[in-house]
């Protein structure tokens, strides 16, 4: 996976300040997580930058981002997948999908991303799959077989389990999955 600056770029084009609370927006600089309400934070942007250089987006791809929280995520990746792709983000927190709806309305990225409540019992958006990449912002307890379920061949997933950040490829039924060091998140709810 050759490293090119497009992560850079969306860093560049998609800022972070929008995507936060107003008491917070002077943090946005920081490289810090930072709280958005409901006991969940946006990411440190150093694990973010990370996280999206392992899913290694290409443009056009159809892209779900679990766990989209303030919604920086998902408009940094509908600038990643560009005009021809899509983003679905889904949150837990229903007190943070209207905040983060503006916060990507503020964008040009508004058109290609939606922003939804994740369904009491349902991880992911298995109505949509397949995807090509699967963006996880909360940290699971175990792989969860139902996101895989929902990863399209030739598709990318990047996952915090446990403390650490697993990247799983799909080639055909085979599944290659690799570790790529520690990170802290919020917990996955996986009911």
């Amino acid at each position: 996976m050759a490293h090119d600056d497009s992560v850079d770029r969306a860093f560049r084009v998609v800022p972070r300040a929008p995507f936060l609370p107003a008491d917070q927006r002077h943090r946005a600089g920081r490289d810090a997580p930072l709280p958005i309400g409901q006991g969940q934070t946006n990411s440190q942007p150093f694990t973010v930058g990370a996280m999206l250089r392992l899913l290694d987006v290409r443009p056009g791809s159809r892209v779900l981002d679990l766990g989209s929280g303030s919604g920086w995520t998902t408009a940094l990746l509908a600038h990643l997948v560009g005009p021809e792709g899509a983003v679905i983000g889904v949150e837990r927190q229903e007190a943070l999908i209207e905040p983060s709806r503006r916060a990507l309305a503020t964008t040009d990225h508004e058109a290609r991303t939606e922003i939804r409540l994740a369904r009491p019992g349902v991880l992911g958006a298995p109505e949509d799959a397949p995807f090509d990449r699967i963006l996880v912002s909360a940290e699971a307890r175990e792989m969860p077989s139902t996101l895989l379920e929902q990863l399209a061949d030739g598709g990318v997933m990047v996952i915090p389990v446990g403390s650490t950040m697993h990247r799983v490829e799909r080639d055909g039924d085979e599944l290659r999955d690799t570790e790529h060091g520690a990170f802290r998140f919020v917990p996955l709810i996986e009911d």
